[in-house]
């Protein structure tokens, strides 16, 4: 169709604003997602997921799990009465000499070793680096008699031995979590009590302490 010369001028004129526009509607969509075409998308970071130590013991515990590492204590102190450790540290340190080394331990060390719970006993040593200087700290836990459990991590250092950590509950499931330590206990009321224990620099300390309880199902309501 042969239009007059100023009318196809008028056309282009009134259609140049819908173009730009057209242009800025689709830009706005290629951005939605904070790419432009073409570009990759940002790496995903993997989070750690709890890794259990003794998994036997993972859901059999009943009470919370209590722990000793106040802020204001004092730094921990070396063992004494073992002998200066090599290059190996505690990688291969006889755990029951270390137990011996230590008042609060010491009457747990003679215990048999136990691989499932129900037993008084010690469970098999565990060595994980928990501070990230490449060398494994050894984490030992006991069972008694009365149902209680404790857990210790010692620490090696300048071939010196350390506890950096010692908690206790009822038969008390740990997990590590990352480089972190999770120890949990489900409650008498149906609840569970996680703590999650993260080296500060001189000691395993507290950074989460969380009480969860299971959602009650709801009865179902009467049809009217």
């Amino acid at each position: 169709m042969n239009l007059p010369r100023s009318r196809r001028h008028l056309l282009l004129y009134r259609a140049a604003p819908l173009a730009v526009a057209a242009v800025v509607v689709l830009a706005g969509c290629g951005s939605e997602d904070g790419l432009d075409a073409g570009e990759p998308a940002p790496p995903v970071s993997v989070q750690p997921h709890p890794d259990p130590l003794w998994p036997a013991w993972s859901s059999t515990s009943s009470e919370a799990p209590g722990a000793d590492t106040a802020t204001r204590q004092p730094p921990p102190q070396a063992l004494t009465g073992l002998p200066k450790l090599g290059d190996g540290g505690l990688g291969t340190e006889d755990f029951r000499e270390v137990l011996r080394a230590d008042p609060r331990m010491r009457p747990l060390a003679g215990h048999g070793e136990i691989h499932r719970p129900g037993k008084a006993g010690l469970r098999p040593p565990m060595r994980t680096d928990l501070t990230g200087d490449g060398q494994p700290e050894l984490l030992v836990a006991a069972d008694t008699e009365s149902g209680r459990s404790v857990l210790v991590v010692y620490r090696e250092h300048d071939g010196r031995v350390y506890p950096i950590l010692l908690t206790s509950g009822k038969r008390v499931s740990v997990e590590t979590l990352g480089q972190d330590l999770l120890v949990r206990s489900p409650s008498a009321d149906g609840g569970e009590h996680a703590v999650r224990f993260h080296w500060d620099g001189v000691r395993m300390s507290t950074v989460s302490d969380i009480k969860r309880y299971e959602k009650t199902p709801k009865s179902p309501t009467a049809a009217p």
